[in-house]
């Protein structure tokens, strides 16, 4: 009896279960779903009409408007059914709108219809043009939103107060645009809406502030703050965060130790703190990350450290490194991580071999170990990573030999580096099998003699650099039908070619836009790049005629390197009209002659003008003044017959002028403002005709030259020179170089380092005494102010230059004693009054200890060592030098002082030994000059300092 009352049971109950779901059944089927709003169906028609539709305004390659078939006609009358548009199924209401990627453009107001559709919950309008439009107050009548996606559309300012009322926000993406967060910040963002689960503002350039204290729950999940302006600190209550699984701070202005609680946020999965400002040691709480698959440390500050704590975060497929100061081994550890796809561990301190175990990680498609300083045979391993799409190898000290034609069977490979390393190549010229479609590829320094046969079936190349090889005589015909529609950029500099076995009117790379011919024995007349070349660089080659008209078409150009050529002739009149698109116009060491042509336009962009060792004539262009970025202007060893160019003064960027050995002439007079010349930090007025007194109130404006730096690091001057191809961002500097001479010896910077200062005044007929207010100079590294007419006595305010280096008032007539107080200059490597008129005592410790007779010959009265004529017993003592100023300057040029004695006077020769492009990264030393044996153990000590 009870088994059959729950049969019955049963039954009833499945009858009434099945009842149940015909009646939700019937209840949602289309064909009884209400009808759309008229009010909704009238807004949304109102919102498409206000709006323009461009194909430009979305990046997507898939976008379509699809606002386009909204119609209220027909069978398509119910906005229901519009494309985009979503409607609850028991109100009829629209509830969804997504209009991303519709190629929509115009402006949106508060007044905009959208906002009376105040039923709605989810609103992407993401990848259109909304034509830099604020962020509406509107906005707070759609109350209900819990997914607001306005991300890479075109909105700027302020990120309106009235989003924090969208209390039921579990989603907001305002990423990509131009907006600011200053009131409401991050911190009321975070703390107003607390259902918020997923925040993106990242890519906002103009979006700063700081990482607020978060001393509340939060339910965030993601947090992307990436490639805004944020600085400071990330501070330690960061770990409250206890939901975080996406935490993306990469290419911000953070700095500091990063907070050990971060490395407690153990739900953690996506990690960038890629490209700050981060120090100190990477958090040992790391080893706790145990969830993460995409970590980002790259390009930071921290201090050295291994990779050892890697080993544990098995679940990573993304590992990025770079820079991050990392030493020793790859650890073996990491072979653990079985789901690696990306290991980015360039620019480090990495040592010792490569690890063959790499080759079991088959699932890797971007391998990057470059600029470290690895060593050892490639093993045979690597020829198991057939899924490779990018590899990087270069700049390290590998050996033996890598067969090439194996690394061409990786048939996804589209970015190959190997330069810089000590192996030979091995690739086979009968190769029959398919080879990858390579965009990138660089093989400079690899010892090639030849150019790679393999070239002739590679029609995808973006970038292409063979320099610093051996590759002798003509580029032959193939080479020139190699990806001729897709190369971008082509580097052969520093081999042996002499021309092109087939002549062009223009070279045949239709899109390139940066090609290096340079340190090269190309002979004949300049060839021509394409109309769009943006960099092109042809200098230290035997090029000969004169500068073609057609250069003047090239609408894109931006860097014009002709520098140690034979070229001659006048120069075009269109080459100052480039100068609203160049930044570096580099014609040194040529035969040009003629005026410069006065026609530099307003606008000019020009950071770079290098017209020295021509054979110019006339005056200084006035038109130079219409280039306000201008931060070096040499004109040196040319006939120009001018003034003074005070005019220049006006320009607020200038850094290095070099005028010497021209016609120049007359008294240099005072600037008109005491603002003139504000960042003029090397000047080099030397062997020309000046008269009268040395330019007092020009010192007094300098203020560049005032204040003494403490760089941590290694800085140059350079211009950025960078530009976009198809498929990548290549990051150029142009380093900035020059030359200096005392007495007819050159001092070669390959590269002028960012702190540098000089002044050199040299052979002219400057007259009177040396100004006292030099002593304000502080920052001053060599001053030169031999072969002239000073008169009266070296002033004592000369030692408060405690950085200076080299000091030369030869040849003049100088009188009085040598302050003593310049024995406290404890980096004076160079110094030279000879052929005056000084007396007394020699000052004595420190360096003068190392000068020789030299340093103060045909000074009749003087004495005392290094001279063999001797004072007496009443020879002054000379102040010690402060324990603060002799020990610990910051400042490293890279470059030796080569001192050489003539009866004459002293000579001073540089020789810069860090000289290295943006493409070379191997130290290079010029010796141009004889060496001399310093005396004495301790300046030997203080002179190396490189």
């Amino acid at each position: 009896m009870a088994s059959s009352v729950c049969f019955l049971t049963m039954r009833m109950l499945s009858l009434f279960l099945l009842s149940f779901f015909h009646l939700r059944a019937c209840h949602s089927s289309p064909s009884m779903q209400p009808l759309c709003h008229d009010e909704e169906s009238r807004a949304l028609l109102q919102f498409k009409q206000s709006l323009a539709i461009n194909e430009s305004a979305s990046s997507d390659p898939s976008a379509y408007p699809k606002v386009a078939s909204w119609r209220v006609d027909g069978e398509s009358g119910d906005c229901c059914s519009w494309d985009g548009v979503e409607c609850d199924r028991d109100s009829g209401h629209v509830i969804g709108l997504d209009l991303s990627s519709s190629c929509l453009y115009g402006s949106i107001d508060s007044n905009s219809s959208l906002f009376r559709l105040v039923q709605l919950r989810r609103l992407n309008l993401a990848d259109n043009d909304f034509n830099n439009s604020k962020i509406p107050s509107g906005i707070r009548n759609l109350s209900r939103l819990f997914d607001l996606d306005l991300s890479l559309s075109g909105f700027s300012g302020q990120i309106p107060a009235e989003i924090l009322e969208l209390s039921k926000l579990v989603s907001l993406d305002l990423g990509w645009n131009s907006l600011k967060l200053q009131k409401p910040g991050l911190e009321h963002l975070v703390k107003a809406l607390i259902n918020l689960r997923f925040l993106s503002i990242q890519h906002n350039p103009y979006l700063s502030g700081y990482f607020p204290e978060i001393h509340w729950g939060s339910q965030l999940e993601t947090l992307f703050l990436a490639g805004t302006s944020f600085s400071g600190k990330l501070p330690e209550s960061i770990g409250n965060l206890k939901s975080l699984k996406e935490f993306d701070v990469g290419d911000c202005n953070f700095s500091g130790v990063i907070p050990s609680s971060l490395g407690n946020l153990t739900k953690l999965n996506y990690l960038d703190l890629s490209f700050n400002f981060f120090s100190g040691k990477i958090p040992s709480t790391f080893v706790n990350l145990l969830q993460v698959s995409y970590l980002s440390l790259s390009f930071n500050n921290f201090r050295s450290g291994t990779l050892d704590w890697l080993g544990n975060l098995t679940k990573l497929n993304y590992v990025g490194l770079a820079r991050t100061n990392s030493y020793g081994d790859i650890p073996s550890s990491l072979r653990n991580l079985t789901q690696l796809t990306v290991l980015q561990l360039f620019t480090n301190k990495l040592t010792g071999q490569f690890p063959s175990w790499i080759g079991n990680h088959t699932q890797l498609i971007l391998l990057n170990l470059g600029r470290n300083k690895l060593h050892g045979p490639i093993p045979g391993s690597i020829y198991r990573l057939q899924n490779l799409e990018d590899l990087s190898l270069s700049s390290n000290f590998f050996s033996g030999t890598l067969e090439f034609h194996l690394l061409l069977k990786f048939r996804n490979l589209s970015r190959l580096q190997l330069s810089r390393n000590n192996f030979s190549l091995l690739y086979s010229h009968n190769a029959t099998f398919p080879q990858p479609k390579l965009e990138l590829l660089t093989l400079s320094r690899c010892n090639l003699v030849e150019l790679p046969s393999f070239l002739r079936d590679q029609n995808h190349l973006d970038f292409l650099e063979l320099q610093d090889n051996e590759l002798v005589g003509h580029i032959p015909k193939w080479f020139m039908n190699m990806s001729t529609m897709t190369l971008a950029a082509l580097s052969l500099a520093g081999n042996l070619l002499t021309g092109f076995e087939q002549s062009f009117d223009v070279l045949p790379w239709n899109n390139l836009r940066s090609l290096d011919l340079s340190r090269n024995k190309f002979q004949g007349s300049l060839p021509i790049p394409p109309p769009a070349i943006y960099e092109y660089k042809v200098s230290s080659n035997k090029l000969n005629g004169e500068i073609p008209e057609v250069i003047c078409n090239l609408t894109s150009l931006s860097v014009l390197d002709f520098s140690n050529n034979n070229l001659s002739g006048k120069l075009p009149q269109c080459l100052g009209n480039k100068s609203s698109t160049a930044s570096v116009l580099n014609l040194r060491n040529n035969s040009f002659s003629g005026d410069i042509p006065e026609t530099f336009t307003s606008g000019c962009s020009l950071r770079v003008v290098d017209f020295s060792q021509n054979k110019l004539e006339g005056k200084i262009p006035k038109s130079l003044a219409n280039c306000t970025e201008l931060e070096i202007l040499n004109l040196e060893q040319n006939n120009i017959n001018d003034v003074f160019p005070s005019w220049l003064g006006v320009l607020p960027h200038l850094r290095v002028l070099i005028l010497r050995s021209n016609g120049l002439h007359r008294v240099i007079g005072k600037p008109k403002t005491n603002v003139e010349f504000p960042r003029l930090q090397i000047v080099d007025l030397s062997n020309n005709s000046f008269k009268g007194k040395l330019p007092l109130e020009y010192f007094r404006n300098w203020t560049a030259m005032k204040n003494v730096r403490n760089d941590q690091h290694l800085i140059y001057m350079q211009a950025n020179t960078s530009f976009q191809t198809s498929h990548s961002i290549m990051n150029n500097q142009y380093e900035y170089s020059m030359t200096m001479t005392n007495k007819g010896v050159m001092i070669l910077y390959e590269k002028i380092q960012d702190s540098l200062t000089a002044i050199d005044l040299s052979s002219n007929g400057f007259e009177g005494g040396i100004p006292e207010v030099l002593g304000d100079l502080k920052a001053l590294h060599l001053l030169n102010l031999s072969n002239n007419f000073l008169s009266g006595g070296i002033p004592p305010s000369l030692s408060n230059l405690k950085g200076l280096e080299a000091l030369d008032l030869s040849q003049n007539k100088l009188s009085g004693e040598i302050p003593v107080q310049l024995a406290q200059l404890t980096f004076l490597a160079v110094f030279n009054v000879s052929h005056n008129f000084l007396s007394g005592p020699i000052p004595r410790g420190n360096q003068f200890g190392a000068f020789d007779n030299t340093s103060f010959d045909e000074n009749p009265a003087l004495c005392g060592k290094p001279l063999s004529k001797e004072c007496g017993n009443d020879e002054d003592s000379v102040p010690a030098a402060k324990e603060d100023e002799g020990s610990g300057f910051p400042l490293e040029f890279g470059w030796k002082v080569v001192v050489i004695g003539y009866a004459s006077g002293l000579v001073i020769g540089v020789i810069l030994g860090c000289a290295m492009n943006s493409r070379k990264y191997e130290w290079l030393v010029k010796n141009h000059f004889a060496r001399w044996q310093y005396k004495g153990q301790n300046l030997k000590t203080r002179l190396r300092r490189s």
